[in-house]
């Protein structure tokens, strides 16, 4: 029992000290930093943590610190789509939408819209539906499908 407790506390502390070092890469972020901004972010993203992982996709996709890289910023959006993170799968559905590092895929936009949307991106909610009036029937179908078998696979390999 002592040491499940030590295991939480150090659980604990880690995080806060990683939302800590998170919020300082916002800081130097928003300072237009980006290179103080990526030193923050990369070793988090590294060890799995979502919202470093989706900003340094976006970093990677706008060319802000880095040269601009769709398919480097591909790979970080999908790390943390895969986690259940809804910005990050917002994210990804808009990879999809614009065929930025990938070929263009309605289906593939759709469906991580749509998830991202049931985990609480109101952003992909409204690209969602946005994109639903441009989708044929067969093709929102397909999109569903995928969504429903995404969500069983918990994200992995969609």
């Amino acid at each position: 029992m002592k040491k499940l407790a030590i295991l939480f506390l150090g659980l604990f502390v880690l995080t806060g000290s990683a939302r800590a070092d998170f919020q300082a890469g916002m800081d130097d972020y928003e300072k237009e930093d980006y290179a103080a901004a990526l030193k923050e972010w990369r070793p988090l993203a590294e060890a799995g943590f979502p919202d470093s992982q989706r900003m340094l996709g976006y970093m990677h996709g706008n060319g802000k610190g880095v040269v601009e890289d769709h398919k480097e910023a591909l790979k970080w959006y999908r790390k943390a789509a895969e986690q259940g993170y809804a910005i990050g799968q917002g994210s990804l559905g808009y990879v999809y939408l614009k065929g930025e590092g990938v070929t263009q895929d309605f289906v593939h936009a759709y469906m991580w819209f749509n998830i991202a949307a049931q985990n609480g991106d109101e952003k992909a909610k409204t690209r969602k539906n946005n994109l639903e009036k441009e989708m044929m029937p067969s093709q929102l179908e397909e999109s569903k499908n995928l969504t429903r078998e995404c969500v069983r696979k918990d994200y992995k390999g969609c």
